[in-house]
């Protein structure tokens, strides 16, 4: 009876790797075809950011204080032996011996001086977008979603990253869903100080994680006194904030500034939405319109009318504050149809997804009919 729910364990948790590794690969295939790392001469390309400025860090403020992975990569092309990465770049599918690899398409990994910190990213990306499906599990399980609904809910969040991505993508948008899943999760199950490492990589990766630490007060909330929460809340803006401090020194004499301001874009996109709803994109290699946004926007929103009484009071709080500070940041300071810049609401978006699949398993179950013997 062990050796079989054993067994039945380990084949369950084979078909949840090879489905979430399978989403999380699709995910990132469209992401990356749609934007690269908007290096020189491919698609995303933009003077302000491109890989190559990322990387040697002369990107103009605020995209070049994202560091965490150019930083990992620059170490890594630091303390990897030069051998090692000559004989990555001529037989891995991608350097001068044989051009059919992976990421073959793109000019900059033609350089050797810039292949390998491309592979790095291009490897890491993924690999966070991995994490991020699994850390979207976890946080469904802790919050005792039925299976299915809690297997489902994530993967549904991550195919949909690459339609967030409208207006732009970037190599850390999968590393903040990911620090933002795992933080709510161990809010969730643990005391605040665990969240510490997450802070700090989370605001390494990008600054507007010291927000989202902001909406986990509720969640900390459960477990400790007021007192003790806000310590905790505080502690870890500290802690991010120490990085993202450090982060600002390296590049204060870099273009740019600390915040960009697109409220005239934005009410320019309100008067007139026709024109950007109706200009076309290419998702998943699908051509459409950015219009289609509207449909799933309106369904996340339908689903949480449904589930919010349902909620938890914490979690209610949480899905309040994270609105009441993304939205009004997006008007101002995010290009109209930026909906990946709505990232503070990833994860209420997760809960009431996961909530309603929940509820509808449920009355599915419970409307179904035996078949006859």
């Amino acid at each position: 009876m062990i050796r079989k729910a054993l067994a039945a364990r380990l084949y369950f948790r084979a078909c949840c790797f090879v489905l979430y590794f399978a989403v999380a690969a699709a995910s990132f295939n469209g992401y990356y075809n749609k934007w690269h790392f908007a290096e020189t001469g491919a698609s995303g390309e933009d003077d302000r950011f491109h890989f190559e400025m990322m990387v040697d860090g002369t990107a103009y403020r605020p995209y070049v204080y994202r560091q965490l992975l150019p930083d990992t990569a620059n170490w890594l092309d630091r303390v990897v032996p030069h051998d090692a990465k000559t004989w990555l770049f001529n037989h891995d599918g991608i350097g001068t011996e044989a051009q059919q690899g992976a990421i073959s398409d793109s000019p900059t990994v033609e350089s050797t001086d810039y292949f390998f910190r491309y592979l790095v990213l291009y490897v890491a990306t993924f690999l966070f977008a991995l994490l991020a499906v699994y850390a979207m599990y976890m946080v469904c399980r802790t919050l005792e979603m039925p299976t299915p609904a809690a297997l489902l809910a994530p993967a549904i969040v991550i195919l949909m990253i690459p339609y967030f991505e409208s207006e732009g993508g970037f190599f850390y948008d999968y590393p903040e869903l990911a620090f933002s899943a795992l933080a709510f999760w161990i809010a969730l199950r643990f005391d605040w100080w665990w969240i510490v490492p997450v802070a700090i990589l989370g605001t390494w990766n990008k600054e507007s994680f010291l927000l989202f630490v902001l909406t986990l007060y509720p969640l900390l909330r459960r477990r400790g006194s007021r007192l003790g929460s806000w310590t905790g809340i505080a502690v870890l803006c500290f802690a991010g904030g120490a990085v993202h401090y450090w982060i600002r020194a390296r590049f204060a004499h870099n273009a740019g500034g600390d915040m960009e301001l697109h409220w005239r874009d934005q009410l320019n996109f309100f008067l007139h939405p026709w024109n950007a709803l109706f200009s076309p994109e290419t998702t998943y290699g699908v051509y459409g319109l950015k219009a289609f946004m509207l449909i799933p926007v309106a369904l996340l929103v339908y689903a949480a009318w449904r589930a919010w009484p349902h909620l938890p009071r914490a979690i209610q709080r949480h899905g309040l504050i994270a609105a009441t500070i993304n939205i009004p940041l997006y008007l101002l300071t995010c290009w109209p149809g930026e909906w990946r810049n709505l990232s503070l609401l990833y994860i209420i978006s997760l809960i009431v997804l996961g909530s309603c699949l929940g509820e509808w398993m449920s009355r599915s179950k419970a409307a179904s009919v035996p078949l006859s013997s």
